[in-house]
């Protein structure tokens, strides 16, 4: 599957996906957002009964959420969602901050007019927040934050890369901020930061753009190092 095209397709209700797809995309939802917890055993008929699909959409989505590294497969045991090491989200930001922070260089480089009125209603969005927010809602906004400056990169590869990265880091974060409340405080600083780095993508500040994306990718990583 081509995740370029298939995360912009999620937003066009007319798209059309393969039942694979449609299966893979709601299972690693599911998973990212901890609807189906770390250790969660993955039977064949449940998912297929649940999502209304025969066997070989999901088989294919196992297999994808596999080595994506969402779920464990055992011989014996089955499938299973796979288990959460909160310390890998250190491993996962250093991956992320650089190629991320050179992402939001070329969206301030690269975008497009359409892509700026959709830039200026994000930060309308992170503006009218009232923090503390529900945990969801705010992750949710920060996850459309950050797919909107891969996709405005317009490099599929950085997309597909960066995609996964924050997919992976998400779902950790999904269980660090219920596990450690302290976290929460740092997450007015994380909605500033996002407001200007936006606002530099929009007037093509690529430099500034730059900078407050690798800042936004490691001082939260290094608030995270504090308390696991």
């Amino acid at each position: 599957m081509d995740t370029w095209m298939s995360e912009e397709m999620l937003d066009d209700p007319e798209a059309t996906l393969t039942l694979a797809e449609r299966t893979y995309l709601q299972l690693r939802e599911d998973i990212i957002t901890v609807h189906l917890a770390p250790g969660t055993i993955l039977k064949e008929n449940d998912v297929m009964r649940r999502l209304d699909v025969g066997r070989t959409p999901v088989r294919e989505a196992f297999l994808r959420l596999q080595r994506d590294g969402f779920v464990d497969v055992n011989a014996r045991r089955g499938t299973f969602v796979s288990r959460i090491d909160i310390s890998d989200l250190t491993a996962i930001y250093e991956a992320r901050a650089r190629i991320e922070s050179w992402a939001t260089r070329l969206a301030a480089e690269r975008l497009r007019e359409p892509e700026r009125r959709e830039a200026g209603e994000l930060i309308e969005a992170l503006k009218a927040l009232s923090l503390p927010s529900e945990l969801d809602a705010l992750l949710a906004l920060d996850r459309r934050i950050h797919r909107f400056i891969y996709r405005c990169a317009k490099n599929r590869y950085l997309f597909d890369t960066l995609d996964h990265y924050h997919n992976l880091s998400l779902r950790i974060l999904h269980v660090a901020m219920r596990r450690f409340p302290e976290l929460s405080p740092e997450l007015d600083k994380v909605v500033q930061e996002q407001i200007l780095m936006l606002e530099a993508v929009c007037r093509g500040d690529a430099d500034t753009a730059e900078r407050i994306a690798l800042h936004h990718v490691l001082s939260f990583e290094q608030e995270v190092r504090k308390v696991i």
